[in-house]
């Protein structure tokens, strides 16, 4: 069964609508995912300890490729992990500099 070109631009709008939402949901969650790496960037700063920890990136590539069921590749998702993990550890680069409010006014 075919659409005709009306039903497939309106199918096609369903869809990018429904993408548009899963892309806030995405955002939230990235959102999320960072304000706790910026909490874990400051008890690493505590204890000085490195950003780069490649067996925790091992532990969460391991833990979502082995939790994903499709139909993303095993390998699609470990490079989108990937690329999430090196936006964070920028983040927590970038707080573990600055100083916090209260160690500024010591």
């Amino acid at each position: 069964m075919s659409m005709n070109r009306e039903e497939a631009l309106q199918a096609l709008g369903e869809c990018r609508t429904k993408i548009d939402d899963v892309d806030l949901r995405l955002l939230a969650l990235l959102n999320e995912r960072t304000c706790i790496v910026e909490r874990i960037g400051r008890i690493k700063r505590e204890l000085a300890w490195p950003i780069y920890e490649p067996k925790r990136e091992d532990e969460v590539f391991r833990n979502v490729t082995e939790h994903n069921s499709g139909p993303l590749p095993p390998d699609a998702v470990k490079r989108v992990f990937e690329r999430i993990i090196d936006e964070m550890r920028n983040v927590q680069k970038l707080r573990m500099v600055e100083k916090e409010p209260d160690q500024e006014k010591k």
